[in-house]
């Protein structure tokens, strides 16, 4: 079950002006699902995507990095799921740009006008011919207020569609952000396995929209962890199509350009927050803040330590308040120098140890009726900063997780079944 998520209301998903989504059935593994999605978007259009650092990277990951580098201005994503094409070699090259040339044709465009997205098992191979049978029908079903569908459509094992929308104002204009995104399993930073679309309609200069990408992915996706496995296929695509009325934004730091980088993070966070909510076999979301470090980098390894660490979830899953495990991943971050009798830990409201022990008052009580709860917060402190460092200055990092628990095993265990 997932943790406090439930599924989206469509009504609630906003159109996007020069956005729209069209969902097929094309039995990429399995009949009768919904599998393929094109979106299409208005000429004018400006694109930037941020894509897996794993190195045994997706075809399609490998063709949206070339179309992205050639320039030639993107005019429609089709996304699969039930098949990674990852793992497929040069074949599964010629199978991703294959179907880009097909939908390419229909639309009237450059196949490097088109960006390609697969999702499901790795190293099996691309079945692109029913994929391109069924873009007819997926371009027949193209609407602006599609999103409800197309969230559906690119789940793998997830247990619920991720979708988000809100609106600003900007200029007197209302400007609109949505976005969709998958993941359930196999989710690390740099980045998640994960698929991650926001689309707005804000007038924002072209060259901005790639530091806005990477700004939105550095503070949600690459801020989650499930089971610290960093995927093959994992991309995140921002799209501005640039149909709204307002003065063309110029600058990330000016008043409109800070209102829709605070939107567009806003809607990637709680996409990315969404993942953690529906991990695989989650029962807890777990919140981990470390602050105090000597710069962000160092609170960033100290909380990804405490989230990768399989004892750590696993003692969240028992509601046991084994919390030596967090103190001792902690410890094995990479800081050479840290002070443990500097450290302090809180569970929520509770204060399980300062100075490197066991806090005065801690009762194990109290540790486990937090470890209860479907929520929790831990939080570190290494009072390594700066004592000039105060408040939003002081370093700090925060990432979002959830406990490990039997049915990851069994979920994983029976992916190919």
């Amino acid at each position: 079950m997932p943790v406090n998520l439930v599924a989206p209301n469509p009504s609630d998903l906003l159109p996007v002006p020069g956005v729209e989504l069209g969902i097929a059935m094309a039995g990429v593994r399995k009949a009768n699902r919904r599998d393929l999605t094109v979106v299409t978007l208005v000429e004018g259009s400006a694109v930037s995507g941020v894509f897996t650092q794993n190195r045994f990277c997706a075809a399609p990951v490998q063709v949206c990095r070339e179309h992205l580098a050639a320039g030639a201005g993107i005019r429609a994503l089709v996304i699969n799921t039930g098949n990674a094409n990852a793992g497929t070699g040069e074949d599964g090259l010629v199978r991703a740009r294959s179907t880009c040339i097909a939908l390419a044709r229909h639309l009237e465009i450059a196949p490097e006008q088109v960006l390609p997205f697969s999702t499901g098992v790795i190293m099996e191979t691309l079945p692109n011919d029913r994929i391109e049978a069924a873009l007819p029908a997926a371009l027949a079903d193209l609407k602006p207020a599609n999103w409800a569908l197309a969230a559906e459509a690119i789940m793998t094992t997830d247990t619920l569609p991720k979708a988000v929308s809100r609106q600003v104002t900007i200029g007197g204009q209302v400007v609109t952000i949505s976005g969709i995104a998958k993941g359930a399993g196999m989710i690390r930073p740099n980045m998640a396995t994960m698929l991650g679309f926001v689309a707005t309609d804000a007038k924002l200069a072209p060259r901005l929209l790639g530091e806005l990408a990477r700004e939105a992915a550095d503070r949600s996706f690459n801020r989650i962890t499930i089971d610290g496995d960093t995927s093959t296929n994992d991309s995140f695509v921002v799209i501005a199509t640039r149909q709204a009325q307002h003065a063309e934004i110029t600058q990330l730091d000016s008043p409109d350009g800070v209102i829709l980088r605070d939107a567009v993070i806003a809607v990637a966070q709680q996409l990315a927050q969404a993942i953690v909510r529906d991990g695989e076999g989650a029962t807890k979301f777990i919140t981990i803040r470390v602050d105090g470090g000597r710069n962000k980098e160092e609170c960033r390894r100290v909380a990804y330590a405490i989230a990768h660490s399989p004892l750590v979830k696993t003692a969240f899953f028992a509601s046991d308040p084994n919390l030596g495990r967090i103190l001792a991943a902690v410890g094995y971050a990479g800081i050479d120098d840290l002070d443990q009798s500097l450290i302090d830990l809180w569970l929520d409201d509770v204060h399980v140890a300062t100075k490197g022990g066991r806090h005065p008052a801690y009762q194990e009580a109290d540790g486990q009726r937090v470890m209860k709860q479907s929520e929790i917060t831990v939080k570190v402190d290494l009072h390594r900063a700066n004592g000039a460092a105060s408040g939003a200055n002081r370093p700090h990092a925060t990432v979002w997780t959830c406990d490990l628990s039997h049915d990851y095993v069994s979920i994983n265990a029976d992916y190919r079944s």
